[in-house]
């Protein structure tokens, strides 16, 4: 069994105007809550064998923070064609991953991530499922896969848990 780490970016300063959007950084509650997720991270073992990450800062900054909590260092790849893509481009990218990497994270952005997850999912309501209404930014959802990478599909993965910054950070504010 494979397991799935799907990270999306958190929170970012608002894009100025006529400044690039890969360039945005997180903004200081952003930075807090991937604080909130590598703890989280800690506290449940999470160990990607392979990090995959869209090369806008955001990414690259909650990737930065996340992966301090990680108790081996992972390979960590960024990728420009991860940079805003689809559904359907992130599955793609996923279809490639080796066969013998037992644990992927994707670090990336919205509608992708949300798109990809609700394909993923084996379940199509339920608690978690409802969660990923928006897919949150900063939330980490994990997914158990019992199918080569190059077999994903339809319905192949069960969504097993989904940290939420929000949710973490309640009462620490």
């Amino acid at each position: 069994m494979s397991e799935l780490y799907l990270l999306r970016h958190a929170k970012a300063v608002p894009q100025e105007e006529g400044g690039p959007d890969r360039d945005r950084p997180l903004e200081q509650r952003g930075r807090r809550a991937a604080q909130a997720v590598a703890q989280w991270i800690a506290e449940h073992g999470v160990n990607p064998q392979l990090v995959l990450c869209s090369p806008s800062l955001r990414t690259r900054q909650t990737l930065d923070i996340v992966a301090t909590a990680f108790p081996r260092p992972p390979q960590i790849l960024i990728e420009d064609e991860l940079y805003l893509a689809a559904a359907r481009e992130l599955l793609a990218r996923l279809r490639r991953v080796p066969a013998e990497t037992g644990s992927v994270m994707l670090v990336g952005h919205n509608p992708g991530f949300q798109e990809l997850a609700v394909y993923l999912s084996e379940v199509v309501s339920g608690p978690l499922v409802a969660r990923l209404g928006g897919f949150p930014t900063g939330a980490l959802a994990t997914f158990q896969i019992e199918v080569a990478w190059a077999a994903l599909a339809r319905k192949r993965a069960r969504l097993v848990a989904l940290a939420a910054p929000k949710e973490l950070m309640r009462g620490l504010d």
